[in-house]
């Protein structure tokens, strides 16, 4: 699946939409681990479910833990890129060039 994830520094945990990740063949009711996470509307419990592979910004991880948590519609993105993902690695935004990479 292609996903629109916004890289969030201030995130420091990735996070995708519990539907997309039941429609990937997730099942985020069944995972016990559990994270508290603050939101602007307060504080909820998130699963924490390890997906098989993520690929962003030219990198790649595997058995990568992710939140299941949905935000708002009027968001209009799958998630959010975190720091874990961003975590021992330099991440470069240019806005002159508009472009953003991780190395």
């Amino acid at each position: 699946m292609v996903l629109h994830l916004a890289v969030d520094t201030g995130a420091t945990q990735t996070m995708i939409n519990v539907g997309l990740l039941a429609f990937a063949g997730y099942d985020p009711s069944l995972v016990p681990d559990r994270v508290q996470v603050t939101t602007g509307s307060g504080v909820e419990y998130a699963p924490r479910v390890p997906v098989e592979r993520i690929q962003a910004l030219g990198q790649e991880r595997q058995q990568f833990p992710v939140l299941a948590h949905t935000l708002p519609p009027s968001a209009h993105i799958d998630g959010l890129l975190g720091l874990d993902y961003m975590r021992a690695q330099q991440l470069t935004i240019d806005f002159r060039r508009n472009t953003v990479s991780l190395i």
